[in-house]
């Protein structure tokens, strides 16, 4: 059930995983019209069956990291995720195994309960992860959600508008936040410019405003009212929608592209690690 933290409605792992199903139902709906072997214009160089393995391998992999036993998470788990992927460009009925991963996947998320062991917490990868049955549900949620947008891509022939999606407005909020606010200010990423800028991001449907700030340094995110002079005085701003800037910050949608128009949104690769 959702919760407020301050004017920004913060989701729970029940509202991630109805938005897991929403994205399910989408992503086969879509994937079915538009057949196995259609382009993802969303994802160069994939067609629908690829986009469906890769989906229902990650679902797998998201699962075996919550299901494992203590100690029980190899080193490298390669051999398993090509293994996985295999599976779904191999499979007779390539929709149906994507939905056995998600099944799989919801499960492994409803049963973790609480728990916070070691074993659990072996891939949480992301800034202000929680435990990890939020963590998991939630990026389980928007992984799918991002990947159905494909699919409905690959129907379209063209990357959608936000009013072509399914999404709704309070989980495209919540993915905001989880790019911003997860993936952002993680060692690793690759979003470092060299001479320090601001980046303001504000939905304008749903209260939601975030500025970053960007370096050579490490990026550092703070969540900040909506309507704020952080973001009206940032020297990018990106506005829009709740799900249109969703989608620009995944590189899925244009309906809300920064401002000046000639900075480039590039944000860092998204890995597992």
């Amino acid at each position: 059930m959702s919760t407020h933290e301050g004017a920004r409605e913060v989701l729970d792992w029940r509202d991630h995983l109805e938005g897991l199903r929403q994205a399910m139902l989408a992503f086969v709906r879509y994937g079915d019209r538009a057949g196995m072997r259609a382009p993802v214009p969303t994802a160069p160089d994939w067609t629908v069956r690829r986009l469906v393995a890769h989906q229902g391998m990650v679902h797998r992999w998201a699962s075996a990291q919550l299901t494992r036993p203590p100690g029980g998470a190899p080193d490298d788990d390669g051999d398993e995720v090509a293994r996985w992927e295999q599976e779904g460009i191999d499979a007779p009925d390539p929709l149906e195994w994507l939905r056995d991963g998600a099944i799989e996947v919801a499960a492994a998320v409803a049963a973790a309960g609480e728990r916070d062991d070691e074993a659990a917490r072996a891939r949480i990868f992301l800034a202000d992860a929680g435990r990890p049955r939020d963590f998991w549900a939630r990026r389980q949620c928007h992984e799918t959600t991002i990947h159905a947008v494909d699919a409905l891509a690959a129907c379209l022939g063209r990357a959608p508008t936000a009013a072509e999606t399914w999404i709704e407005p309070a989980v495209a909020l919540d993915g905001i936040d989880e790019m911003l606010a997860g993936y952002l200010p993680r060692p690793r990423t690759g979003l470092r410019p060299a001479e320090p800028v601001t980046v303001g991001v504000e939905s304008l449907d749903l209260p939601g405003a975030w500025l970053v700030e960007l370096g050579p340094g490490q990026p550092v995110t703070t969540r900040v009212p909506a309507g704020s002079a952080e973001v009206a005085c940032a020297d990018v701003r990106v506005r829009g929608s709740a799900v249109a800037v969703y989608l620009t910050l995944w590189n899925r949608g244009t309906e809300a592209q920064p401002d000046p128009a000639d900075w480039s949104w590039a944000p860092a690769a998204v890995t597992w690690g």
